[in-house]
């Protein structure tokens, strides 16, 4: 007589939750990049799928023009990915005290996402990153990458990560060479990471 449990079919492994990075510059490699890719390195560490969605990348996007209905390839995939997205990792410079106007034309157009049945970055929890040359505008920026993100109803991370770029923190390969830092990434990949699994079941 076979037992109870061989009668069941295995059930089918569980959905790895999805994280998008978000940010950089436009300069392939930068510091801000390179931090971007350190964090989802360390979600994929524990578990995660991500995607990058770095500077270049970005920088196809049209200007964001609310009174223009037409959207791109591009701008259909990027909105298409993030609507799809459990987690996120915005990665900002900070430029004057604010966030780059590359990530800025990004986050603008997630106003697609508004009839969404979640709309904008809802129940998603969002870690944010930013880089400076020097402290002074790091900080002040963070606030302001965590306001757009409580305005799109995402969840900022508990843990915001500050990073002066006047210190060398990557190696030419993209290492990073703070074990600080890099304790850092694996601490915000797993703030969004765990939200991440808590809210898709």
């Amino acid at each position: 007589m076979q037992s109870e449990s061989a009668d069941r079919t295995p059930s089918a492994a569980p959905r790895k939750p999805h994280i998008v990075g978000i940010g950089g510059t436009t300069k392939p490699g930068s510091s801000t990049e390179r931090a971007l890719a350190a964090t989802l390195q360390a979600a994929e560490r524990i578990g995660a799928k991500t995607t990058l969605l770095a500077g270049p990348l970005l920088a196809k996007l049209p200007l964001y023009s609310p009174e223009d209905a037409l959207r791109s390839e591009f701008q259909q995939q990027f909105v298409d990915i993030v609507r799809h997205a459990d987690g996120l990792v915005l990665a900002t410079p900070a430029y004057h005290a604010g966030i780059s106007g590359l990530l800025k034309n990004a986050i603008d157009l997630l106003e697609d996402l508004r009839g969404d049945p979640r709309p904008y970055l809802h129940d998603r929890a969002v870690g944010c990153i930013v880089t400076a040359h020097g402290w002074q505008g790091a900080g002040t920026t963070l606030t302001s990458v965590r306001t757009i993100v409580h305005a799109l109803r995402g969840w900022p991370t508990p843990l915001g990560i500050t990073l002066n770029t006047a210190e060398r923190l990557f190696d030419e390969a993209g290492n990073c060479l703070d074990e600080k830092v890099q304790v850092q990434f694996a601490m915000l990949a797993a703030q969004v990471v765990s939200f991440a699994n808590r809210m898709r079941y």
